[in-house]
Order: structure tokens, then sequence, then C-alpha cells
């Protein structure tokens, strides 16, 4: 479980093929101080263990899954990507509860700048922005933010201007692609209109 608050921007040191998947050696920096094998981090908000360190290069292996519905698969040799350890019991949780598991890759309709501030508009499926709302939470590139208001099939953020310096979204460009996870609770209570399930009967009211 995640926060959605970037620890730090690493950087891609190297890829490995490892048929079907890929092995990503990341320079964390100050991240891999303290780093063990089978630690989870998340890498532009997509949940990876720690399986070799080497210094301040940790070492983790993607699977042929991940690399069709991130954009891990499309990164390359000194790409930059979001990091965060994975949150520890008793941590401040400043951003939003985050699992780590990408539900989709969205593009980069637009960016306004105003500076130092910067909006930025997302293309959306339909299935996913029905988990979208205005002022709700979600997850781009691993990093928390407020949606400032959603359409059928796009939503915008206002990045401030740490942000837009700390994370990858300062220099993202229109057509990129980039990793979305809607807010865990919105899935809930999706999944139960869907499905139509009731929550238990309070005690003293009628069930009518």
């Amino acid at each position: 479980m995640f926060t959605g608050i970037v620890e730090s921007l690493g950087r891609i040191a190297k890829i490995t093929d490892q048929p079907p998947g890929k092995l990503f050696s990341i320079d964390a920096g100050e991240l891999a101080k303290g780093a063990a094998i089978g630690d989870s981090v998340a890498i532009n908000g997509c949940c990876l263990t720690v399986v070799a360190i080497d210094g301040g290069v940790l070492g983790f292996e993607a699977g042929e899954e991940t690399l069709s519905r991130t954009n891990l698969g499309t990164q390359e040799v000194g790409s930059r990507v979001n990091l965060e350890r994975a949150l520890a019991v008793g941590d401040r949780l400043g951003g939003h509860y985050v699992t780590g598991h990408v539900d989709e890759l969205g593009t980069l309709l637009d960016r306004r700048e105003d500076p130092p501030w910067a909006f930025l508009r997302f293309g959306v499926s339909k299935k996913l922005s029905s988990q979208i709302a205005d002022k709700g939470s979600i997850a781009i590139d691993g990093v928390s933010l407020t949606v400032v208001d959603a359409d059928p099939d796009s939503f915008t953020v206002a990045l401030i201007p740490h942000t837009l310096e700390v994370t990858t979204l300062g220099f993202r460009n229109v057509g990129d692609k980039v990793n979305l996870e809607s807010d865990v609770l919105a899935k809930y209570v999706q999944r139960s209109l869907i499905t139509g399930v009731k929550g238990p009967d309070v005690p003293g009211e009628s069930s009518d």
C-alpha cells in the first residue's frame, strides 16, 4: 500500500531482457539506503519488488502483463521514474491510499501552463471515468492528485510548482501515456452499485 507521495525521481540505468519480462536496474539515490530484497516500491505507480541491490541501484522484475498494461513497457535507459516505498505502519498519510495496481493507461490530451502552475487534461476510458469524480482522488504515474473536473472521457488536475519539480509530471508532453489508478473506495462503491449488494440492516429499522 502506498500514499501517492513521491519520494524520489529515479533514473533507469539498465534494462535487461528476461523473456517474457524485463529486469529494470534503477538508480534510486537516497531511497536505496536501507532497501532490502523483497521490499515493495511503486515505480510510476506500479508496485514492484526489489530483487537486486547494487549500491544505489535497485533491480526490479516486470512481467509481460505489467509491461503491456503500464508505461513501464515504453521506458528506456535514462528515463526518469517516480519512486515511493511502501507505507509503513504509523507513517503520516499525506496523499490517499494507493494500491500500486494500475487500472489503465491514460493519455495527456492538453497541457496549459499558468506559471508557476500547470493544468493537465488526461484522456480516459468510459469504464474508468465512472470511478473518477470532481474533487476526488486519482493517482497519475503514482502521484496522488485531486481531480479538478471530470468528463465522460477525460479529467483535469492542477499541479503546484513542487509537484512539477519533483515528479515526472513536470516534463510530460501532450500524447504521453501515464499510469492511472482510481481511488480504491470508488471501485467498491461502483461494484456495489453494479451487483445491487445492500449493506446490513440496521437493528430496529424496517428492511422494506
